[in-house]
């Protein structure tokens, strides 16, 4: 891989709202738990609520819609200060990551276990509204969560454990508003799994050279300069989970319309990846917002 001069790719950036808007002693916690950096909440949120569309063939209850939406929210942040309190001791040395608040000594790491536990306690009190074949599956995504931090540091294949536990509310959302699970629904997850391994392997080329040097593992380190045809297939392998799936589960007309429109943007992306240019990378990730939106629009409409 040719040598290329990175962008300020930081996970701080002068201006945001976080500084003008919060006081100063809780500012580092909203960072801990990427309040500052939504799209990660984004990304969870389109899936799940492309699910909750599907298995309630249209719009879902309220409660549920409510819950769902929350439930995403909630566990995104507490993955992310998870992530930190794991990494606390890389991030330092990365440079995207080294002014998270436990790598520059904003936030001990007592501060970030009793954060931690406060996020999973108001998580967990949403478990009230569910079911009990949904609460099982919500504590079954918890060890993943826990575990995805330490993957990059075993196998190359982290953004897997990620896609999975990420996507996992599309399966509780069939067992909460469907009562089971189908097939249909399972392919949907792991289209969104596959998805997932694409986009963040596209945002994993940006650290790759900090992430060698730590001896860290990633899908862009093995992918390496074969990244741009391994991006494409897993795009691909997302399409295919998605048309299927929305076939068992008996999509309309319209969803296919929509699946023709993810699969120009994902072509798009992958045509535009580029090895020796990071900040294309980071804006191919944050391009995964709208692929996230038009397959919740497809699944609302294909519902009806």
């Amino acid at each position: 891989m040719a040598a290329a001069s990175r962008p300020d790719l930081t996970d701080i950036h002068p201006g945001d709202w976080v500084d003008r808007w919060l006081p100063q002693t809780i500012r580092p916690y909203t960072r801990l738990a990427r309040l500052d950096r939504p799209v990660g909440v984004w990304l969870t949120l389109f899936p799940c609520w492309a699910a909750l569309f599907q298995a309630a063939h249209g719009v879902p209850g309220i409660r549920d819609f409510l819950v769902f939406t929350l439930g995403a929210f909630l566990m995104r942040s507490a993955g992310s200060t998870i992530n930190d309190i794991a990494d606390r001791n890389f991030d330092g040395h990365v440079e995207r990551t080294r002014f998270r608040p436990l790598a520059n000594g904003e936030v001990g790491m007592p501060a970030a276990v009793l954060f931690l536990i406060g996020q999973l306690a108001l998580a967990a009190s949403l478990l009230v509204f569910l079911t009990p074949d949904t609460r099982l599956l919500a504590v079954a995504v918890v060890p993943l969560v826990f575990l995805y931090p330490f993957c990059k540091r075993f196998t190359h294949w982290p953004q897997a454990i990620l896609g999975a536990a990420f996507n996992w509310g599309m399966l509780m959302a069939w067992a909460q508003v469907a009562g089971h699970v189908p097939a249909g629904a399972v392919l949907m997850w792991a289209g969104a799994v596959a998805w997932q391994i694409g986009y963040d392997t596209a945002y994993a080329y940006v650290d790759v050279r900090d992430d060698q040097r730590l001896g860290l593992k990633s899908t862009a380190i093995l992918f390496g300069s074969r990244g741009k045809a391994f991006i494409a297939l897993f795009y691909g392998l997302t399409l295919a989970a998605w048309s299927l799936g929305g076939w068992m589960l008996g999509m309309s007309k319209f969803y296919a319309i929509g699946m023709l429109v993810i699969a120009a943007h994902l072509a798009w992306q992958a045509w535009r990846f580029d090895l020796d240019r990071p900040e294309i990378s980071y804006r191919l990730f944050l391009a995964n917002i709208l692929t996230g939106a038009l397959l919740a629009v497809a699944a609302l409409i294909g519902s009806l």
